[in-house]
Formats: structure tokens, C-alpha cells, sequence
């Protein structure tokens, strides 16, 4: 069952209106282009999808908005549904598994500085909520602590639990993690060094920039299981030159700014989330227009 949920997924973007409501037809329009790069699925709303900074109302309409543009497409559909509250957690576990997502994910609770024990008691309540099968989170950037390594074995451990997005760059736990529990699936969620985990055996991928460039991430993966390793550099090295620019524009609002760039309104980021700079359309936009990079988006 788990291996079945392999691949390379976007982290979904949310689209907002103008004053930085969701807007539910911006959202369409941003998920009918993420769905047609020949990515296995999609990721909804995680940190990509700026859910830190979203109601649980807005979440449970962007799992409807997404399921139904999903509808008729063989796209894989994950939802985040990691909230401070467990029972927002669960309530859009159920509403997703109500609307036929396939996989549940969520942060490990992070609002106070929880004990390992309340952790794994987390993991196990959300775990059991469905039949779902449930991905679990290692992210120390956003959580503020790596989840030690004991710990993480036992959530693989628990009932329903089929694998780990895993967002740090301490790939010697990752390896450690395979080695033990080969039978989970391992995603890996740092876009700009995808190609580093895979060649140590990550079943896939979640990452933001894949909902711009899922085309390129999709080739990187089958160069990888290609064993075409100049080739997987050369579209690693596209992927790093974007990063590089979003850590300038900031990374949401300069996708953001890219998607405005081919034509595709998303939107404002969530306020307080700003764009560092000004003028990111046109910082973006050289690259966007070059010869090996605009290939690969979806126009």
C-alpha cells in the first residue's frame, strides 16, 4: 500500500483575492495547470498552501475545490491536515477522506514545546481517526527541533501510518530511517536538493516549486530511476537557479510572482507573509523567458 503512493507531488499552492481571502475560482485555475505536468498527485494544504495563516473553514473549502477540479484526472490527492488543534485535525481528515483523497499528512504539533510522548499521542489519535493511510512529517525548519530518530520509528510503527515527508538535511537519518522501516514510503520535501535524497532511495518528492516546474521535477525523478545522472544534474541545477531567486522575492511570493509572470493570478500571499522585494515579476521573469527553462512549464 505504500509504495503505491510513491511519486513526485506538488505541494499546493493557495490562491487568495485581492485582500487575501481564499478565492475559490483562483484556486481552479492554479490547480488545473498543477495537475497537468504529469505529476502523480497533489499535496493540499500544507505549508506551501500558507495553512499556518489559513481558517479551518478556508482548508475544508479548498479540499472541495481541489477534489472537484481532480475529478476525472489520475492525480493522487494528499491532504495536509495538520492543525494546533487535534480536532481540526480531524475534522478535515474526515471531510478529505468524505471527498475521496487517498493519503493524510500532518506536522507533528509544534504550537508548545510538546513531549516525545505527546507527540506519538498525537500521531496515534490522528492515525485512527480514518482508514486512511497517514504520512507523517519531519520539518525542524518549521517545528524549531528535529524529532529524534527513536521517536519517528515509533509513529512509522503505528497503525495506518505509511510514511514520512522528510524535510531536513540530515539525510544520514533518512538512510536510517529506510534501513529499518523499508517498507514505508520516503518523500523528500527540499526542492533545490531533491537529487541528493533520491539516489539514497526516496520514493519521491513534495516540494513548492514543483507547482511551476512539476514537469521538470517529473524528469528528474525518471532520470533518477534511469541511472542517468547527468542528466538528473543538469535539471537539478535549472531547479537550484529558481531557488536561488526565490530566496531573494521570498519563496511563496515569488511563486507567487512567477505564476503572475505566465499569466496565472494567484493572488497575495497571507498577511503577515510579504514579499522581500518589489519588483519580483521582473527578477523572475529573465529566467522564466530562457531558452532551457520556459520548456518546461506548462504553457
Amino acid at each position: 500500500m505504500a509504495r503505491q503512493l510513491g511519486g513526485m507531488y506538488a505541494a499546493l499552492m493557495s490562491a487568495m483575492d485581492d485582500a487575501g481571502g481564499f478565492d475559490p475560482k483562483r484556486q481552479q485555475a492554479l490547480t488545473r495547470y498543477v495537475l497537468q505536468q504529469g505529476l502523480r498527485g497533489l499535496y493540499v494544504g500544507g505549508s506551501s498552501g500558507e495553512s499556518g495563516m489559513l481558517e479551518t473553514a478556508a482548508l475544508l473549502e479548498q479540499q472541495q475545490v481541489v477534489a472537484d477540479v481532480a475529478q476525472g484526472v489520475e492525480a493522487v490527492l494528499i491532504a495536509h491536515v495538520g492543525m494546533p488543534a487535534l480536532a481540526d485535525s480531524i475534522r478535515l481528515a474526515h471531510n478529505a477522506r468524505k471527498l475521496g483523497y487517498r493519503a493524510l499528512s500532518a506536522l507533528p504539533p509544534h504550537s508548545y514545546p510538546f513531549s516525545d510522548e505527546e507527540i506519538l499521542g498525537y500521531y496515534r489519535a490522528l492515525a485512527a481517526a480514518t482508514d486512511l493511510p497517514l504520512i507523517v512529517y519531519e520539518i525542524p525548519l518549521r517545528t524549531g527541533r528535529p524529532l529524534p530518530l527513536d521517536l519517528l520509528l515509533q509513529i512509522l510503527d503505528l497503525p495506518n501510518v505509511a510514511g514520512i515527508k522528510f524535510t531536513s538535511n540530515d539525510l544520514f537519518k533518512l538512510s536510517m530511517l529506510r534501513r529499518r522501516r523499508p517498507e514505508k514510503v520516503y518523500y523528500f520535501g527540499f526542492d533545490e536538493i531533491f537529487l541528493s535524497a533520491a539516489v539514497l532511495g526516496a520514493d519521491g518528492g513534495i516540494g513548492t516549486t514543483y507547482n511551476l516546474f512539476g514537469k521538470l521535477y517529473a524528469a528528474l525523478h525518471e532520470a533518477v530511476r534511469a541511472n542517468d545522472l547527468a542528466r538528473a544534474r543538469e535539471l537539478q541545477a535549472i531547479s537550484q537557479e529558481f531557488v536561488e531567486l526565490l530566496f531573494v522575492t521570498g519563496v511563496l511570493p515569488g511563486m507567487k510572482a512567477a505564476f503572475r509572470t505566465i499569466g496565472i493570478e494567484c493572488g497575495p500571499t497571507r498577511s503577515p507573509m510579504a514579499a522581500r522585494v518589489g519588483d519580483a515579476e521582473a527578477r523572475l521573469k529573465p529566467f522564466l523567458e530562457r531558452a532551457d527553462v520556459r520548456p518546461w512549464l506548462a504553457l
